[in-house]
């Protein structure tokens, strides 16, 4: 049984709380209770969250979780935590087997020493504050989760959940997260070195025959894609397609198209499961060097260095 302590501040953001589902939803493939969760506040009783509602707690006390998640706050400024939250996880720090935060969580474990040297992310709206305030610690605010041996973070809150996922593998094994997420409806797992922002959040169509495009592009990337495909795609001739694309997403069909195979070029990048050259033709780059050029064009570093990069970065408890 793994015992989690949830620590719920003071006008707490919900969505937060939705990493716990996948705690709960963990005993449904295999029947059986895995994990004991406990949300802990200073004095126990009702919090109150920043939507108003609110949320019954225990009082800090004990601290023999094997786990322990701070939740986020909504605040653009986030304030300095309670000096007895310090204390408690200060404490938590020393007997329990991991320190996780979601999103704004970060400024607690960091006021409390414990990032001190070592890598965290959260949301990107906090990353230059937090950079400010904890010059010691490495911010890594396009990561959807970070893991630097027992400490977790993780960005904005749905990537809580993203978190939790990979706290479940760590526990239970790639089975069981796989299916917590099916059971999430999520439509794939993301992993800690994909970036907070998608390319698919900029190009939001207006229309069904251009989100039909978009879907036939991340479908068939390792194609060429030409502009007579996707204009026939969308039912229309190649020359108002050009323009129908462009009016609905702002950009070009073959800058969308770049982008998207840079997305997922990356994503098979950092998981490492396959070579270079086999990334570059699943994504349509037809050409390890023809990759290189628009990851040094895009992200500053060819495709090779954020493959070490990734090798770098712990995946497991220390």
């Amino acid at each position: 049984m793994h015992r989690i302590g949830f620590i719920v501040p003071r006008r707490f953001q919900m969505m937060s709380l939705a990493a716990l589902t996948v705690f709960e939803l963990a005993k449904m493939p295999r029947g059986g209770q895995s994990y004991d969760v406990h949300l802990l506040s200073e004095h126990g009783g009702p919090v109150e969250s920043s939507s108003g509602m609110k949320l019954e707690t225990e009082a800090f006390g004990d601290t023999a979780f094997d786990t322990v998640i701070v939740g986020s706050i909504t605040e653009m400024k986030i304030p300095a935590p309670d000096s007895a939250v310090l204390a408690f996880v200060k404490e938590a720090a020393m007997t329990s087997r991991r320190m996780t935060s979601i999103c704004s969580g970060a400024f607690v474990l960091a006021e409390a020493g414990l990032l001190e040297g070592r890598r965290a992310t959260m949301h990107w709206a906090h990353a230059a504050e937090f950079r400010a305030r904890f010059p010691n610690v490495i911010t890594q605010e396009d990561r959807i989760f970070v893991n630097d041996g027992p400490i977790w973070t993780s960005a904005g809150m749905t990537a809580g959940i993203d978190l939790a996922l990979a706290l479940l593998d760590n526990d239970l094994g790639a089975d069981v997260a796989k299916m917590v997420a099916r059971l999430l409806v999520m439509n794939q797992r993301r992993l800690g070195g994909q970036m907070q922002h998608s390319a698919l959040l900029d190009m939001t169509p207006k229309s069904d025959r251009i989100e039909l495009v978009l879907t036939h592009i991340r479908r068939n990337l390792r194609n060429p894609l030409t502009i007579e495909e996707l204009a026939d795609v969308a039912s229309l001739s190649p020359r108002q397609f050009s323009r129908a694309f462009v009016a609905e997403t702002g950009q070009s069909p073959a800058k969308a198209v770049e982008q998207l195979r840079l997305e997922a070029a990356r994503f098979m990048i950092e998981q490492g499961r396959h070579t270079i050259n086999v990334v570059a033709q699943e994504t349509g780059f037809a050409d390890r060097e023809r990759m290189r050029r628009a990851f040094v064009r895009t992200f500053g570093v060819p495709a090779d260095v954020l493959r070490r990069s990734a090798r770098r970065e712990p995946v497991t408890d220390n």
